[in-house]
C-alpha cells in the first residue's frame, strides 16, 4: 500500500505518559524523560518495561471515540461535532455547520469528500493505519524488553491484547467500507508498500484469525480481577472481550449487506467483481459460524463468570433506569462492558477538566442546539412498561403518552407509563430533570420556538439524554468512555444469529434477558395482553428479526448501532421514510410556562405529529440510492494504483 502509513518510525514526537490506560493524555517534550538530544529508538522504548507498556497505551488512546470531545478540526470532531446515527431513522441533525447537513442530508457526499477527515469516517482520519503500525511494531519488539523488566507472561499478555487492537480497528474500517488492505507486519516508515485491498472473507478472516490468537492465548485473562485489576486497568481488552468482538464480526458479516445471493449494488464494479464488498453468494454457514461465536462466548461466562448486566437495586421504574443508565456511562466498576473506549476532558480551546472539557461540545452547542434529535419514531419503539407495543393514538386517548395523566395527584408525572429506557434515551415532556417536570409544549418553559422554526435543544419535541449525565451537576474531570461493546448487545446478537439459525424460543430468551433488566416482561407475556388483532407471530422469523432489531435500538441508542443495522439489513425502505417530530400544546386553559404557583401540574395536551423539514434529507425526496450503505474510498487514495478499487456507485 503506497504511503498508506506515514508516521516516524518511534511514534515518539509525543507521548502517552499514563500509570493506567484510562489516566489522562499528555503530550510533550518529556516523552520516556529522555535526556536531552538522546534521539527516541525501538531500542530504546523497548529497553524498559515501563517504557514499553507507555507504547501500548498509546495506541490504547488511538482508539474509536465516538462522541466529540474537543473542537480542533481532528478526528475527535469529525463532520464538525455531527454523529452518523442521525443518518437513521432515530435521530435528526439540525445543526446547520455539521456535516451531516452539509454533505449527507443534501445527498451531495461523494469520493472527494473522503480526501479530507470530516466524513462519517474518515480512511485516514481516525488514526487506524497509526494505531495498526504501532500496534504491530509492539507485538514484533515487546520480547526486546529484558526479563529482569518484564517477565515472559505479561509479554504474551500484551502482545494478545495489541491483536485485539488491531482487530477492532479493522472492524472501524470494515463496517464502513466492506474490504480493506491487510497490513500483517510493521513496515518501515517512509517506505512504498504495495497491498491491494482484499475481499470480504479476507478481511473477516484477518480479524477473526487475530482475535482466535488472543483467545488461545493462556496469559490473556479471561476477565479483568474486580478486587485487584477492574478499577486499575478498566478498558484493557480480555480473553472475554476478543470472544465476544469476534462474535459481534460474525454476525455483521453474516448480515444481508455482505452475505447474500446478489450484491447490495447491482452495477458495473470491479469491486463487486473481486467479492471485496460482499461474499459473492448467500451461505447459511455465515450464521452458523456467527451463533458458535456466541455459544463460545456465553460458554466462556458461564464457566468463569467475570461480566454480568448492571442490575436494579430494586424493583421499580426509578432503579431500573439507574441500573440502565450505569450500564452504558459508569466507566469503573463496571462489570457489563466488554470493550470501553476513553478519553478526558479535552474541550473547546484545549480546557482540560472543566466543563467546556466535553459539555461545551456535546451538550451546549449541540445538545441544546439540536444536533442529536430524537424523533418520533424513535420514540415509538419503545413499549409500555407492561412490555406491550405502544400505540400513540390509544395513549392519547388514555392521557397516557409518557406518563399516567389521570392520576389524582398534583404531580402526575411521578407515574411513568413506558419503558424506562425512554427516559434514560430521551427526554419527554414533564420529565423530572433537576426536581422539576420539564415543559416541553408550545411556550413552556424548556421550549420557547420549536413549533415555529424547529429548532433550539427540543426541535422535534424531544431531546437526547443518554451521555448527559452529569452526576454532581458538571462533568468536569469525569472519566468518559465510549461502551463499543456492552454484554447486553451480546444477548442481541446471540438472540439475532439464534433467529437466522432458526431457533426462536431460544432467541426469545436471550431477549427477554435484556428486557428483565429493566422491569419489562417477556415477549410472549407481553404479546398475550394484545387483543387478537394485535398480536405478533412470534414464530416467525421475519417477525422476530423486527423485533430483535427494534430491541436493539430501544437498549442501544446512540451508541452506533441503528445506522448499521439499517445498513446491514440493506433497510433501503427506512432511510427513505420522513421523519417526524411531536408538537405539544396545553388545551387545559393556560399557556406558555407554568410555575408552582399555579396549582396542580397541566394534564391536557393536543399532541400533532409533524413532518421534520429542516432540513430534509436528500432520500426522502430523490430515493436512497443503495451504495450509501458503504462509504466511499478517498479519491487520491484509489489513484495511487496500489490495487485499492473504489466502492460501487462512487
Amino acid at each position: 500500500m503506497k504511503y498508506l502509513v506515514k508516521i516516524a518510525a518511534a511514534l515518539g514526537l509525543c507521548s502517552l505518559a499514563l500509570t493506567s490506560c484510562v489516566d489522562e493524555i499528555k503530550f510533550g517534550d518529556s516523552f520516556l524523560e529522555k535526556a536531552p538530544g538522546v534521539d527516541i529508538t525501538k531500542d530504546t522504548i523497548f529497553a524498559k518495561g515501563e517504557y514499553a507498556r507507555e507504547f501500548l497505551w498509546k495506541a490504547y488512546g488511538q482508539k474509536y471515540f465516538a462522541l466529540p470531545t474537543i473542537w480542533d478540526g481532528g478526528v475527535q470532531v469529525r463532520m464538525n461535532t455531527g454523529m452518523f446515527e442521525t443518518l437513521s431513522d432515530c435521530y435528526h441533525d439540525h445543526v446547520d455547520w455539521t456535516n451531516v447537513r452539509r454533505l449527507y442530508y443534501p445527498g451531495v457526499y461523494n469520493a472527494s469528500n473522503e480526501n479530507g477527515n470530516q466524513t462519517k469516517f474518515s480512511y485516514h482520519g481516525e488514526l487506524v493505519w497509526e494505531c495498526v503500525r504501532q500496534c504491530w511494531i509492539f507485538i514484533n519488539s515487546i520480547d526486546q524488553v529484558p526479563e529482569s523488566e518484564m517477565e515472559a507472561d505479561e509479554k504474551e499478555r500484551l502482545k494478545a491484547e495489541a491483536k485485539c487492537i488491531i482487530a477492532e480497528r479493522y472492524f472501524d474500517l470494515f463496517r464502513h467500507f466492506g474490504g480493506v488492505p491487510l497490513v500483517k507486519e510493521d513496515y518501515p516508515a517512509q517506505a512504498s508498500y504495495d497491498i491491494p485491498r482484499a475481499t470480504v472473507e479476507e478481511t473477516v478472516n484477518f480479524m477473526v484469525g487475530l482475535l482466535d490468537e488472543a483467545i488461545n492465548c493462556p496469559e490473556l485473562p479471561w476477565a479483568l480481577d474486580p478486587k485487584t485489576e477492574l478499577n486499575t486497568w478498566s478498558g484493557r481488552f480480555t480473553k472475554g472481550a476478543a470472544a465476544a468482538l469476534k462474535a459481534k464480526i460474525l454476525v455483521h458479516a453474516a448480515s444481508p449487506l455482505f452475505n447474500d445471493a446478489k450484491p447490495y449494488y447491482e452495477g458495473s464494479s470491479e469491486a463487486v467483481e473481486k467479492h471485496q464488498v460482499w461474499y459473492g453468494n448467500y451461505d447459511a454457514g455465515r450464521w452458523t459460524a456467527a451463533l458458535n461465536a456466541c455459544k463460545a462466548f456465553f460458554n466462556g461466562l458461564t464457566t468463569n463468570g467475570g461480566y454480568s448486566l448492571m442490575q436494579a437495586s430494586a424493583d421499580n421504574h426509578s432503579e431500573y433506569r439507574k441500573a440502565y443508565a450505569k450500564a452504558y456511562f459508569n466507566a469503573q466498576s463496571n462489570t457489563e462492558i466488554l470493550i470501553s473506549n476513553r478519553r478526558r476532558g479535552w474541550g473547546y480551546g484545549g480546557q482540560m477538566n472543566s466543563w467546556d472539557g466535553w459539555a461545551y461540545i456535546f451538550f451546549e452547542n449541540n445538545g441544546r442546539m439540536a444536533a442529536y434529535t430524537p424523533t418520533y419514531e424513535f420514540m415509538e419503539m419503545f413499549p409500555n412498561a407492561d412490555g406491550t407495543d405502544f400505540d400513540f393514538k390509544q395513549a392519547v386517548a388514555d392521557k397516557k403518552v409518557f406518563f399516567d395523566l389521570n392520576q389524582n395527584t398534583n404531580n402526575p408525572y411521578e407515574y411513568p407509563t413506558r419503558d424506562p429506557r425512554l427516559y434514560e434515551t430521551m427526554r419527554v415532556n414533564g420529565q423530572n430533570v433537576g426536581g422539576r417536570a420539564m415543559q416541553y409544549w408550545e411556550g413552556g418553559r424548556d421550549n420557547v420556538n420549536f413549533t415555529k422554526t424547529e429548532s433550539g435543544e427540543v426541535a422535534t419535541g424531544f431531546m437526547l439524554y443518554k451521555f448527559y449525565q452529569t452526576g454532581s451537576g458538571s462533568m468536569a474531570g469525569v472519566q468518559r468512555q465510549w461502551p463499543y461493546l456492552r454484554l447486553s448487545e451480546m444477548y442481541l446478537l446471540y438472540a439475532e444469529a439464534l433467529i437466522q439459525t432458526g431457533d426462536i424460543p431460544g432467541a426469545i430468551n436471550q431477549i427477554n434477558t435484556v428486557r428483565a433488566r429493566v422491569g419489562l416482561p417477556g415477549l410472549k407475556e407481553a404479546n398475550d395482553l394484545l387483543p387478537g388483532n394485535k398480536k405478533k407471530n412470534l414464530d416467525d422469523k421475519d417477525t422476530m428479526i423486527e423485533v430483535l432489531l427494534r430491541e436493539r435500538a430501544c437498549e442501544l441508542g446512540f451508541e452506533d448501532t441503528r445506522f448499521f443495522d439499517l445498513a446491514r439489513y440493506k433497510r433501503k425502505a427506512d432511510f427513505e421514510k420522513e421523519l417526524h417530530g411531536l408538537r405539544i400544546t396545553r388545551t387545559d386553559g393556560g399557556s406558555g410556562e407554568w410555575s408552582e404557583s399555579q396549582g396542580a401540574y397541566p394534564r391536557d395536551f393536543k399532541y400533532e405529529v409533524f413532518t421534520l423539514s429542516n432540513p430534509r434529507r436528500y432520500w426522502w425526496d430523490s430515493g436512497f440510492d443503495p451504495k450509501w450503505y458503504l462509504s466511499a474510498f478517498p479519491i487520491n487514495e484509489v489513484n495511487k494504483g496500489y490495487g485499492l478499487t473504489q466502492n460501487p456507485g462512487w
